[in-house]
């Protein structure tokens, strides 16, 4: 229980090698994985925790690994948010940009191709926000943690810089 089998170092080693090979699919699968996940995208996470279990412990189950092995992810996880918090180019590329999907009524098909985004989820998002169609969308932004932002517009006929009459 408390004799490891492997050195500490390797511990580490292995636990940082992981936690960025999996920062790095993560993040090239798209921000939609990210923010709503599907019973799918939740089954993916769990089968692939399991999966890299042995490559960050080396086969070493001892109580004393296990905690090395989440202390050093913890530790990563938090350097990782502390070095975004400070660095905004490298905020940009572990996190990614907002990205306009909707302005004006228009939707930006590219922009929703790149994210993964169905028009379905995007209609979700919008009636959520209280808007029956595209149409009453000023602005409709995929945030970085994959959630849809929604600005209706100031009244149904669509008109810019008009008074509100919500």
């Amino acid at each position: 229980m408390w004799n490891i089998a492997v050195p500490i170092w390797e511990l580490v080693v292995r636990s940082v090698v992981v936690y960025g090979f999996l920062l790095v699919l993560l993040r090239i699968t798209g921000k939609r994985q990210v923010g709503q996940l599907a019973p799918f995208d939740l089954v993916l996470l769990l089968v692939l925790s399991n999966a890299v279990q042995n490559s960050m412990n080396a086969g070493d189950n001892s109580l004393v690994g296990g905690l090395i092995s989440a202390t050093t992810l913890v530790a990563l996880n938090f350097g990782l948010g502390y070095a975004t918090f400070k660095s905004k180019k490298l905020e940009a590329v572990i996190e990614g940009r907002p990205e306009l999907i909707v302005h004006n009524g228009k939707v930006f098909q590219e922009a929703m191709t790149r994210a993964k985004l169905t028009h379905h989820e995007l209609d979700a998002a919008l009636r959520q926000a209280g808007c029956a169609c595209v149409d009453d969308v000023q602005a409709a932004i995929l945030e970085n943690n994959g959630s849809i932002s929604v600005v209706p517009r100031t009244n149904s006929a669509g008109g810019r810089g008009s008074k509100s009459g919500n």
